[in-house]
């Protein structure tokens, strides 16, 4: 990574965080990310003159005629920053145990060009749609796709399961968005004052608060979340909680006491235990592995 790149990053981080001592702290997986390249890249929606992709990583001997699962990973930067590549690891992991992971590109919330946090979860849910139409020329099972995404991604991953009724005009509704399986790392749970992302949503936050739509039915959820999040607080993930179990979902939250946010991107003994506890969550759902 060049100079001038990383300083952009910090500087991003910086703002995201408010804390120089946050900008401190060593990020381990932007080495692996930067040495990695997707399979292929796949246009899923255009808006205006911009093309919106997929960033997949293919296992090992993949073939159109296979049935894979999906492991589509979302990456996070508060709905206004943030890259598709800060999750190349998380997909070539997942590529590696035999799914086929995509990193997903989605507009960010930008004033002057008069997208906001709606349009994220609009892009998500024609990303997810996107799949299931072309399943058999990705060589994909349309009804073994998980998706997993941090922090404000982990809000769109829950997102295309609780909001219905924000999608593009151009999406075919008969298609489902919804996912088969979701893993949330630290994510944006509540968007009230208790939680975070209202004043960046706007007066119809609760339209996208993730704790005020859990209902019957939502697919099997894994949770990571660090008690000591200042900035998507842990008493949001552990009412999510007790609201899925409540209707009857299953849904796992593992916490990780005095964890800040982020808490998983700076330690790779943290990352890699949390790659066995993801691979575990999996082969209980029947998504990975036979």
């Amino acid at each position: 990574m060049n100079s001038l790149r990383y300083f952009y990053r910090l500087s991003f981080l910086i703002a995201l965080f408010g804390s120089e001592a946050f900008a401190q702290r060593v990020r381990p997986l932007d080495a692996i990310a930067a040495k990695l390249e997707p399979s292929k890249t796949v246009v899923y929606k255009k808006v205006g003159d911009r093309s919106l992709r997929l960033f997949v990583f293919e296992p090992d001997g993949h073939q159109p005629t296979d049935q894979r699962p999906v492991f589509l990973a979302i990456h996070g930067g508060g709905w206004t920053g943030g890259t598709p590549r800060w999750f190349y690891p998380l997909a070539d992991h997942f590529a590696q145990q035999g799914m086929l992971a995509i990193s997903l590109e989605y507009r960010l919330m930008n004033k002057q060009r008069g997208t906001t946090v709606f349009d994220c979860v609009k892009d998500t849910h024609s990303a997810v749609r996107y799949l299931r139409e072309h399943a058999a020329q990705l060589g994909i099972d349309p009804q073994r796709i998980v998706i997993a995404g941090a922090s404000a991604g982990g809000h769109l991953a829950v997102g295309t399961e609780l909001f219905d009724e924000v999608n593009s005009a151009e999406d075919n509704l008969k298609t489902s968005c919804k996912p088969n399986a979701l893993i949330l790392i630290y994510p944006v749970i509540d968007t009230s004052e208790q939680g975070y992302g209202q004043k960046k949503i706007g007066d119809q936050w609760k339209a996208l608060s993730p704790v005020d739509h859990v209902h019957q039915g939502v697919p099997p959820t894994l949770i990571f979340h660090g008690t000591g999040d200042t900035v998507t607080p842990f008493p949001g993930a552990q009412r999510f909680q007790d609201l899925m179990l409540s209707a009857g979902n299953h849904c796992e939250l593992i916490p990780h006491p005095g964890g800040q946010h982020g808490y998983l991107i700076f330690d790779l003994k943290l990352y890699e235990a949390g790659l066995k506890r993801m691979e575990k969550f999996l082969r209980e759902q029947k998504m990975l592995g036979e």
